[in-house]
């Protein structure tokens, strides 16, 4: 909970969020990588299908080097720095509107949960174009199932013939599928880090280290580490939906995320729901614990004081 200067604060919170998106990407993509191949192509009829996400991760490293663990980075920092900064932003000053004049006694999920999904559910419009580019220039190179004449040579070339070909709404599909991924995923996340968190910093009441910038480093690894794994254990089958639809080259492929998962669970069965949980788990624990600890620090560095 954000205490002090909260006029001055208004905008430093949305900087802090910042620097959590970029360190989320630098640190995550490549798992992310692997995981957006490993569901594109194990969930689909056609092409080769990976064993795990160390076979597909040293088939891109084989072919492309690390360069290819990057392919659609340039999105992802643009997508994810934006986002990050609306979603910490909002989820921070949503939290101080709704607790208005409570005592703050701890974590409250009453304001927690509507916090997060405003948050989750705002930045989506912003996640959703930008996923939709980077999950179509991350299928393309090893393996790929696009033929040489439908791939884009850039992001940008991408987002152009998306919308020369599909029309405007074209770059917002799988917009469904996003938005329950975020509601449900930021819901969950930040449920687990702000009890994580309260519980740990309660224990070190009174202790020599509560202060000390190590143990708050690792107490914001640990708690961002463990949220990410279980707000992507719970909306997995979501993100392999939104990648299906994203990825699909017919304009008139089905949209709707749960009749998408319906015809995955048909094919594949639940292992298929959860395609690319291997890379996702672990990416989860050290991009989100980047992501904390980015904006924890950043916040300290702007004079935004936390209980």
């Amino acid at each position: 909970m954000t205490t002090g200067e909260e006029g001055l604060g208004f905008y430093k919170e949305y900087v802090a969020g910042m620097m959590a998106g970029l360190a989320t990407v630098a640190v995550g993509h490549p798992f992310d990588t692997v995981k957006v191949k490993l569901q594109k192509h194990n969930t689909d009829v056609q092409g080769l299908r990976y064993n795990n996400g160390l076979h597909c991760a040293s088939r891109i490293l084989q072919t492309e080097g690390v360069k290819g663990l990057y392919r659609g980075a340039t999105s992802s920092f643009l997508g994810m720095a934006f986002e990050s900064s609306l979603m910490f932003g909002i989820y921070s000053q949503a939290k101080l509107f709704l607790r208005g004049n409570l005592p703050d006694d701890g974590p409250r999920p009453e304001i927690i949960v509507p916090s997060a999904m405003f948050g989750g559910a705002i930045i989506s419009f912003v996640l959703c174009p930008t996923e939709l580019v980077k999950c179509r220039m991350q299928i393309q190179g090893t393996d790929s199932l696009v033929p040489n004449i439908r791939r884009y040579t850039s992001p940008l070339d991408c987002a152009v013939q998306t919308i020369k070909n599909e029309g405007v709404t074209g770059i917002f599909r799988g917009g469904s599928a996003t938005l329950l991924r975020e509601c449900t995923g930021n819901a969950v996340f930040f449920t687990v880090y702000e009890y994580l968190r309260y519980h740990i910093h309660s224990r070190l009441e009174g202790s020599k280290l509560r202060d000390g910038y190590l143990v708050d480093m690792g107490i914001g690894v640990l708690t961002g580490g463990l949220g990410g794994i279980a707000c992507w254990t719970a909306v997995l089958p979501f993100d392999v939906a939104k990648t299906i639809i994203q990825t699909s080259p017919d304009k008139a492929t089905e949209t709707n995320p749960l009749k998408v998962l319906r015809s995955i669970h048909k094919r594949a069965g639940i292992k298929g729901c959860y395609a690319g949980l291997g890379p996702t788990i672990v990416r989860a624990f050290p991009a989100n614990a980047a992501a904390i600890v980015a904006w924890e620090f950043s916040m300290k560095m702007l004079g935004i004081k936390r209980d």
